[in-house]
């Protein structure tokens, strides 16, 4: 409590404490509304799975920082109770009709339109006409086809839909006010497209789905597969704190108690630990971690184990090493000695519990090295393949050319909490470091 109280009295530790606690939320929310199992399927999932979100689409919130309204994702769903669906069964075939009916309020053109057809029949497949209905009363005839069971219909690949829009776009002619103007302006209003089917067998039926792709969703956006990216910011919080927190401590932890032994037995034991050390710290640790994952594995469990093993005997080894020749001479450790306490009692109860808040800080400050090395890994396409993290987020962005055609959001999120997580921990370190060493507490 005493410890809080003073962090309490840095705003800076203050900051980075809220900062930390809000991170930590943040993870537990991600894991309870997205599970493990479900976050890897998202993520690796393709067109199958996110089918109703655009491609590269900017977050929502960017129509705040742009002069035009920006068309976001309409989707409308037969199947919704509200869509008035018509039946009428004539001998062995029957009419089935529906219309989907949405506003569009938007200054700009949608990035593309697809129906989705989910038809039941046995072997004849059913007849669907579409028709185009603008505000301004015009009715454009889309398509008549044969849907079979589960077909997509993607409207705006629609060559002769094209040729009949004058040679614009379909997605964007059938929006526009005049589709073989030159310049296209697009009409706001109310839209309707009225689907009508024919069906030749007994009980057959035509459900359809109908999405207008916007040029901005959600509120992190979407990449070059069409998934949300939120699913990656989410759940690359509880990864990077994960990493960071596991890797600080189990280096930390295990330098300083091989320090501990080697101080307190001293002789050859000491001298190999420090021979090893120094060995270890001429080491190149990054193009290590590349080789294993380039020719052994790319799981981040095993990156982690590999971090803390490359990092057990680093130069934290000789700091706690000279904290613990101090120790080793105190009056303390003479009278349990003398009181006849083993080397184990010595080192568990007497040498590690008097250096271990000044460990505090450092490992604290150590955590954003750890996260940052393991989004490094990812940039470079190390990463873990199946776990949505922020590394591979950029790795993704800068891969498909976001700097390039302007899709900054997709690059800037990810960097953003990398940047708050390490400004959060760095800000507690510092304030702990001026706890626990007298000689900061004047700064």
């Amino acid at each position: 409590m005493k410890t809080i109280r003073e962090l309490l009295q840095y705003p800076a530790a203050a900051v980075g404490i809220v900062i930390i606690v809000l991170l930590v939320g943040l993870s537990i929310y991600a894991m309870i509304t997205i599970p493990y199992s479900e976050a890897v399927r998202l993520w690796r999932g393709g067109e199958d799975v996110w089918y109703h979100t655009p491609k590269n689409a900017a977050p929502v919130w960017t129509n705040w920082f742009t002069p035009k309204n920006l068309p976001a994702t309409i989707r409308v769903d037969s199947e919704d109770p509200s869509i008035e669906k018509s039946i009428e069964v004539s001998g062995e075939m029957t009419n089935i009709a529906f219309s989907f009916i949405f506003e569009f309020p938007y200054d700009d053109f949608p990035r593309e339109i697809s129906v989705f057809f989910d038809a039941k029949y046995d072997e004849k497949a059913p007849h669907v006409s579409m028709t185009w209905l603008t505000p301004d009363g015009r009715e454009i005839r889309v398509a008549d086809k044969s849907v079979s069971e589960s077909e997509t219909y993607r409207v705006s690949q629609d060559d002769k839909l094209q040729r009949r829009l004058g040679g614009s776009l379909p997605h964007n002619g059938l929006f526009a006010v005049d589709p073989r103007a030159k310049t296209l302006v697009p009409l706001q209003g109310t839209y309707t497209l009225r689907v009508e089917a024919i069906t030749f067998e007994p009980e057959s039926d035509v459900d359809a789905e109908m999405v207008v792709y916007g040029q901005v969703h959600g509120l992190a956006g979407t990449d070059h597969r069409r998934r949300d990216l939120s699913v990656a910011l989410l759940w690359g919080t509880p990864i990077a704190l994960g990493f960071g927190l596991l890797a600080a401590v189990g280096t930390s932890l295990i330098q300083m108690i091989i320090a501990a032994i080697g101080t307190w037995y001293g002789g050859w034991v000491d001298s190999l630990i420090q021979r090893v050390t120094e060995v270890q710290l001429i080491l190149p640790f990054l193009p290590i971690l590349i080789m294993v994952g380039t020719f052994y594995s790319k799981s981040i469990f095993a990156m982690l184990g590999v971090v803390v093993v490359l990092s057990i005997f680093g130069g934290g080894i000789k700091t706690n090493r000279a904290m613990f020749m101090q120790v080793k001479h105190s009056p303390y450790i003479e009278a349990a000695q003398a009181y006849g306490a083993s080397d184990a009692r010595l080192i568990r109860k007497y040498l590690i519990p008097r250096i271990l808040p000044t460990l505090l800080p450092s490992l604290v400050a150590l955590v954003p090295s750890f996260v940052f090395l393991e989004a490094a890994l990812a940039l470079l396409g190390l990463g873990d393949p199946t776990l949505p993290t922020w590394g591979k987020v950029i790795n993704d962005a800068y891969g498909n050319g976001a700097l390039y055609y302007g899709q900054y959001y997709w690059i800037l999120e990810p960097s953003v909490l990398l940047i708050i997580m390490a400004l959060a921990f760095s800000l507690l370190g510092f304030a702990l470091d001026r706890i626990f060493n007298p000689r900061l507490r004047g700064m």
